[in-house]
């Protein structure tokens, strides 16, 4: 950990090896000199001061030269005016503090405790002290550390009682406590420090990276906004995003880093602070502006080249997007996230040998073989292997989907909980129901006290026709109470459960009972989603869509919701634009989502743009070929545009699908719609002559 050490006269000495460091420092201990009885010395002021003007001078041009012959001198010239004035604590101490800056740093440390035992009260020896200890922390850890961490606490606290009103003392003081984790003593510090001076940015510096260390983003986040906004200088502001950027609050980072460079125009750090703040709240055309002047500035900036193609992928430019990637590569070989981006784009471009090529390197490289991992690793291993379970999904390779799912099971804890729904997922898309039903009941048997696991269980049960076993293994998992944050997940278990069942009643009591343990803003969000579906599903329309909105209110990013509201609007050919802003905002959010590019292809479909419609709905059944909704839907564009044949063809498919359907997912409305298309397009198809079927 980095000591913020602000006295500038420390930056220009070569630090001390801590183990050359201890062993002056013991050394010098060890040496008590004898008690001696001598004569009281006879003072010469006027030669005292003569070689102290000397030693002054020599001391400067020894630093100014970087000349040892002239450092020499002055130390000679301190000790013939200590002769000329043995008793002189001033020059005592100037010479002690010369040996420290000439790098001579047990004859310092000897000095400085030689006025130690004779004034125990002496400052200057006692900074001289903890200078020399905290030059020697340094950045470096050594075994040694631990000792000269005590040694620095010990010299401060002294000149914490010696100088109660100086700030930098309690600072340095509350930094040292931080570095030994001793963070109670440590915010003493700082608050003493803030009683000193309130509105001293510094200290809030301080208060504000010790509560993130500890996790307390929130509480940081407070402190830097207690200093005003026009007493805040750019350092300030910059530390005031990353804590929002800890927070995941985008939008309030933005600002913080803008404010910043409006002080200090051109760093460069700030300006990917706020790129990447301006890439979380979805804002491209900014963050790409912004991105592209620091590549100008820094040409070997490989992470922002990463970020600008990303941006590219994410508008659909997936050509453009490969090529920036091409240049980054050299300038970051064995960078895992260029590599996850490059499958990413060979994804979205339909080109899913490659992409599963990628990530299953990218997996192998990864590996351990004792299987064991830091969380980071966990974390990165955990996305490559989801990402290549959907690709596999993508593709109907079911059994290569339940093998990476599995691998994401291995890492154990929550990784193991979504390694088990992705393999029932993987199953479902497939509409392997049994199968299904065989992992869910696996995964419930090995984590029989996980209540994830066994709602997801109990979802597959009332999904296949075991409606009641489903429901009472839902409602095992409440609490006697009722009103802990895990029944909150069990209610919103059983209201979709009930919504799927269509059982609204018991679906809106079980939605309340969740709505009454949600508190925080995501949690809320996820309660007037979910009460908008249920509006949806029984055709209330205009409830449903307040509810989206009062969850949009929250996160306007959402690409679920988005995606959501703008496919009710479509079908039902209201609000088109409103429709198509919103489901092109979900799809730039998550361009690979088949369920995001079918909305896109309806919305054009009922926008009266024809080809769009068509592009992305292939796109949409590359991903969801099993969906009958996608193949109604690229029906209804075939017949739109007279390719009759071909929308025969998507309706039969779509009919198959819908035979092989959970009944909660084949509405018989819908298929009775799709059967009377089918059945009117083959006697249009059959009155047609061969040629102008085709």
């Amino acid at each position: 950990m980095t000591l913020f050490l602000r006295a500038s006269s420390l930056r220009q000495f070569r630090l001390l090896p801590a183990a050359a460091l201890l062993f002056a420092a013991h050394s010098v201990f060890a040496e008590t000199p004898a008690a001696t009885t001598t004569a009281p010395p006879v003072q010469d002021r006027a030669s005292s001061y003569y070689h102290y003007g000397l030693a002054h001078l020599y001391e400067d041009m020894a630093v100014s030269a970087g000349r040892s012959d002239y450092a020499t001198q002055a130390v000679e010239e301190y000790k013939l005016a200590l002769n000329a004035d043995p008793n002189s604590q001033q020059l005592q101490d100037g010479l002690a503090d010369l040996y420290f800056k000439i790098g001579r740093i047990r004859e310092a440390v000897s000095a400085a405790q030689d006025r130690i035992a004779k004034d125990p009260n002496d400052v200057e020896a006692h900074e001289l002290l903890g200078k020399v200890y905290l030059r020697s922390l340094g950045d470096v850890q050594t075994p040694q550390s631990g000792q000269i961490l005590k040694l620095a606490i010990a010299e401060y606290e002294k000149l914490a009682q010696l100088k109660p009103k100086d700030i930098e003392t309690h600072l340095l003081l509350g930094q040292l406590y931080g570095l030994n984790h001793d963070s109670v003593k440590a915010e003493a510090q700082f608050k003493q420090a803030q009683k000193i001076d309130a509105n001293s940015e510094e200290v809030a510096l301080n208060m504000a990276r010790l509560y993130s260390d500890e996790g307390d983003a929130n509480r940081a986040a407070e402190v830097l906004n207690g200093v005003p906004v026009d007493d805040r200088s750019a350092r300030l502001e910059y530390a005031l995003g990353t804590t929002y950027d800890q927070l995941k609050k985008p939008q309030e980072a933005a600002a913080a880093y803008q404010r910043s460079l409006d002080q200090e125009p051109g760093n460069i750090d700030t300006e990917r602070g706020l790129a990447n703040a301006l890439l979380m709240q979805g804002k491209l055309d900014e963050a790409l502006k912004i991105l592209n002047e620091i590549v100008a500035a820094e040409p070997q900036d490989a992470q922002s080249q990463i970020h600008i193609s990303e941006i590219e992928r994410r508008q659909g430019h997936y050509d453009q997007a490969l090529a920036t990637l091409e240049k980054a590569k050299p300038l970051a070989q064995n960078s895992l996230e260029l590599s996850y981006n490059e499958a990413l784009i060979y994804d979205s471009l339909g080109r899913y040998d490659d992409a599963t090529g990628v990530l299953t390197k990218l997996v192998s490289d990864t590996a351990h073989a004792d299987g064991k991992y830091s969380d980071g690793e966990k974390a990165n291993r955990s996305i490559f292997l989801d990402r290549l379970g959907i690709i596999y999904r993508e593709e109907n390779k079911t059994a290569d989907a339940v093998a990476a799912y599995q691998q994401l099971v291995d890492l154990g804890g929550e990784y193991a909980k979504g390694g088990y729904q992705g393999q029932v997922d993987a199953y479902r898309d497939a509409h392997l129901w049994k199968d299904a039903t065989v992992a869910a009941a696996a995964a419930a048997k090995a984590s029989p006290k996980d209540q994830a696991t066994q709602l997801m269980y109990a979802g597959q049960l009332a999904d296949t026709g075991q409606a009641e076993q489903g429901i009472a293994l839902a409602k095992a998992q409440l609490s006697a109470a009722g009103n802990t944050a895990d029944d909150r997940d069990t209610y919103l278990a059983l209201t979709q459960i009930y919504t799927r069942l269509k059982r609204w009643p018991d679906a809106a009591a079980a939605l309340d009972n969740a709505a009454g343990l949600s508190t925080k803003p995501d949690e809320k969000l996820y309660v007037y989603f979910l009460r908008g579906v249920l509006a949806d599903r029984q055709k209330h329309y205009d409830e449903a869509e307040t509810e989206f909105h009062k969850a949009l209110a929250i996160d306007s990013q959402n690409a679920t919701i988005l995606n959501y509201l703008g496919y009710m609007l479509a079908d039902r050919g209201v609000k088109l634009p409103e429709a198509l802003a919103m489901i092109r905002k979900a799809v730039e959010l998550d361009p690979q989502n088949g369920a995001y590019l079918d909305s896109l292809g309806w919305v054009y479909f009922k926008s009266g743009q024809y080809d769009l419609a068509e592009a992305n709905l292939r796109k949409a059944m590359e991903r969801m070929s099993t969906d009958p909704t996608v193949h109604d839907h690229l029906g209804e564009v075939y017949e739109k545009t007279g390719k009759l044949k071909l929308a025969v063809e998507q309706w039969q498919r779509s009919m198959t699908e819908y035979a092989h359907s959970l009944p909660a997912d084949a509405d018989p409305a819908d298929v009775a719609k799709v059967q009377h298309k089918l059945e009117n397009a083959r006697v249009k198809l059959a009155k047609l002559s061969p040629e102008s079927a085709k």
